[in-house]
């Protein structure tokens, strides 16, 4: 029986990452804004190598002479990275259109209270315009 368990189990090493996430992790690496041991850490990467690598492969910065070196994208990568630009535009797109329909729904459900409010306590609550003394008094500061 544990012979049988054996040949079914297979210890898996090495995990396999898209080509769009290995230009995000090799740009924010470059751009200094994570380390790679903080890219290790954020991501769940096995191997400080296997940034290492990614960085050679993917990179634009020449660790050896400390330049910038121009690598030209293939159209997949452009087209990857547009991809995946349009894909967390359109994720904040949604999250604001939800934000504002709540926004509007408490718009709407505080007005109602506060119709109701006056109506049942006779209470004026909404703020009036202002009154005759208010506004020549606001008129004498703007001359003076």
């Amino acid at each position: 029986m544990k012979k049988e368990d054996d040949l079914f189990y297979v210890k898996r090493t090495q995990r396999d990452y898209s080509l769009s996430f290995k230009l995000q992790v090799v740009s924010e690496v470059e751009s200094e804004e994570l380390s790679i041991t903080g890219a290790l850490r954020k991501y769940g990467i096995q191997s400080h190598g296997t940034v290492l690598n990614w960085i050679r492969k993917y990179g634009t910065f020449d660790r050896e002479f400390q330049i910038q070196r121009i690598m030209s994208k293939t159209p997949e990568q452009k087209i990857l990275e547009l991809e995946q630009r349009v894909k967390l535009l359109e994720k904040q797109k949604s999250s604001l259109e939800k934000q504002v329909e709540i926004a509007e729904e408490k718009a709407i459900f505080f007005d109602m209270m506060i119709n109701i409010a006056e109506k049942d306590l006779k209470v004026p609550i909404r703020k009036k315009s202002l009154s005759e003394q208010s506004k020549s008094t606001r008129k004498n500061v703007k001359d003076q």
